[in-house]
């Protein structure tokens, strides 16, 4: 589905986003009962809505469980959603909807969306070598073959600062954070506009882990790419990303321009992550906020505000009723209904 197939009710799209995402939802059905029958349903993501400049990085940061994979997963369209629409401006096809495009034309939008994964062990096949891993998706493709794929896969190679030799050893030869670059190059062997990080370098060292972000912003700047960054780590968020968006049991809590989130929260949430992040320097030691309860369940979420049953400041309102996403200063936007109320306390970004 193009742009112009798009529903007249869609509101126009900004030519300098390259992805925009706009009440995105994914609810998985509970079953029970011989016949299965649906008795409730998992919001794992419950109306999503961002959008990302071409050449830009948001980072998706919050709670393990709270949405941020399925998020990144339904952009890709690894997984249908159950509503929502995610826009995109392909350098061919112009704008599309990606969760309505038909197979012909999701296969060939797919090179310029790729995807970096979480684990560097877990995501190269143990039986290819680095010509194999870093090759196919061009083979695939109809990119290169014989002596071009490998000139390419020797090429991709240098750019992530691994020796082109190594083409013909195995991963289980390899570190880490070698692995990794091993991925980020076969994320790039296609070209891609948008690169969706999940979590790249959770699982790897802190001095690797510097290594990699720093690549990875390199590569942004040579080739003008644009990051979905997700992430739990908000040290890691904060040093490569524009802009961060905060979820909370699949919605957003909190998006704004990394400074300005980190200086000045708006959303209680935000702030409990923020006085959890360590300082490297001791004199800018600030009382660590210790949430009380469980994360809600998204199978039986609590009325009202999802947070309210571990937020401090929670009033009735926020037990009723549920906050908009609303914009409260320029390019800050929050779920909560006290934002105006509340000085909360950020950290120097």
């Amino acid at each position: 589905m193009t742009l112009a197939e798009a529903s007249p009710a869609t509101p126009p799209l900004d030519d300098a986003d390259l992805l925009v995402v706009r009440d995105l939802r994914k609810y998985y059905p509970i079953t029970r009962g011989l016949m299965r029958r649906v008795v409730g349903h998992v919001k794992a993501v419950d109306g999503v809505s961002f959008s990302i400049p071409a050449g830009k990085t948001l980072g998706l940061v919050g709670e393990s469980g709270c949405g941020k994979t399925t998020t990144s997963r339904l952009i890709l369209r690894a997984f249908d959603p159950t509503a929502g629409d995610v826009f995109f401006k392909d350098k061919a096809l112009g704008w599309v909807n990606v969760p309505r495009l038909d197979d012909a034309r999701l296969r060939q939008l797919r090179p310029n969306m790729q995807m970096i994964f979480q684990d560097p062990y877990g995501s190269l096949n143990p039986r290819m070598s680095l010509l194999e891993i870093v090759g196919e998706p061009l083979l695939v493709n109809g990119v290169a073959s014989g002596p071009k794929l490998r000139d390419r896969v020797a090429e991709l190679l240098r750019l992530v600062g691994l020796r082109p030799e190594y083409m013909t050893r195995y991963p289980h030869a390899f570190s880490g954070g070698q692995r990794q670059r091993i991925g980020i190059a076969r994320a790039l062997a296609l070209q891609p506009q948008l690169v969706v990080c999940d979590e790249p370098v959770s699982a790897l060292d802190v001095s690797i882990q510097a290594q990699t972000l720093n690549l990875l912003a390199d590569l942004q700047e040579k080739f003008q790419l644009t990051y979905l960054f997700v992430a739990h780590d908000l040290s890691v968020v904060e040093h490569i990303s524009d802009r961060v968006a905060v979820m909370y049991v699949g919605k957003l809590a909190e998006v704004a321009d990394t400074e300005d989130l980190f200086l000045t929260p708006l959303h209680p949430y935000t702030e409990a992550l923020l006085s959890a992040a360590p300082k490297p320097n001791p004199r800018l030691r600030s009382q660590r906020i210790v949430l009380s309860g469980e994360v809600a369940d998204p199978a039986n979420p609590p009325t009202g505000c999802y947070f309210h049953p571990r937020c401090r400041y929670a009033v009735d309102r926020c037990r009723i009723e549920a906050p908009a996403l609303r914009e409260l200063r320029p390019r800050h936007l929050v779920s909560c209904h006290r934002a105006e109320d509340l000085q909360l306390q950020g950290v120097p970004a």
